[in-house]
């Protein structure tokens, strides 16, 4: 029998944009758009998965982004000890996904072999590629291999009874999705598949791109392992939060996924 896993969408910062920098090609009606920054919380069966790990303040600041709740903070506060974590997912290593290294001193990490092919390998020799990354968050990944600390996938794999990772590429080489067993059917944690609805309901890629066809190739797999459209979460949409209920009453900021929307 697969186990049902309760999922949380922990927000950590917030920036503050227009429309015509989330779609390659820009936006002709340039209204508000801003983008928010989560993690993610899959709770269920005695273990806890995280996926993705943020950045912290100094990072933020530098990127012109703003910390809303410190990752730990919000994890601490949905009753989720960091320091106990095992098993931590990275979706990529771009630096608002790959940060705080310190965070998840216990867990494991799980990431595709292209990815770290590509974030430590030649392609960030051009700027223009290495500007999405931080070299503190590769080399921390590198010193996490030494300890044995990561646990590589070549592609598809299963962590648990009901939680599966899809590599799917597009927004990185090395792209993961996480599609997880909950109560009400499969949902698919889509990280940077798509940063917003808009994304993948109007087919409009956002502007950072490792390869168009896989980009939309990314969106077709999302929607034949998700139960359906409203399953699919993006990865930076403020929608989330406004569309799903509030993990505690007072709380605001964090979202329980696995209940059906709201709105």
């Amino acid at each position: 029998m697969t186990a049902h896993y309760t999922i949380y969408a922990v927000r950590y910062g917030r920036h503050e944009r227009t429309a015509r920098h989330n779609f390659l090609g820009g936006d002709e009606h340039d209204g508000p758009m801003p983008l928010d920054f989560f993690v993610w919380a899959i709770v269920g069966g005695g273990r806890t998965f995280i996926l993705d790990t943020g950045c912290d303040e100094t990072v933020a600041r530098r990127r012109g982004r703003q910390i809303l709740r410190p990752v730990g903070a919000g994890l601490k506060a949905i009753g989720i000890a960091p320091e106990s974590v095992a098993d931590v997912i990275v979706s990529h290593m771009h630096y608002d996904h790959a940060g705080n290294h310190d965070l998840f001193p216990r867990a494991r990490y799980h990431i595709q072999d292209a990815e770290i092919a590509h974030c430590a390998g030649r392609c960030m020799s051009y700027p223009q590629v290495a500007a999405t990354y931080e070299a503190a968050d590769v080399a921390a990944m590198v010193h996490r291999i030494f300890a044995g600390r990561v646990v590589f996938h070549d592609g598809d794999a299963e962590l648990a009874p009901g939680i599966t990772l899809h590599k799917v590429g597009g927004h990185t080489q090395g792209l993961q999705i996480v599609r997880v067993a909950t109560e009400r059917g499969w949902v698919v944690l889509g990280s940077d598949a798509a940063h917003f609805y808009a994304n993948l309901e109007q087919g409009r890629p956002y502007p950072i791109v490792d390869n168009i066809p896989a980009y939309f190739e990314a969106h077709q797999t999302m929607r034949r392992l998700a139960s359906s459209p409203q399953h699919i979460i993006p990865g930076h949409d403020p929608l989330v939060l406004a569309r799903y209920p509030n993990a505690l009453r007072g709380l605001d900021g964090i979202v329980c996924l696995d209940q059906p929307p709201t709105s």
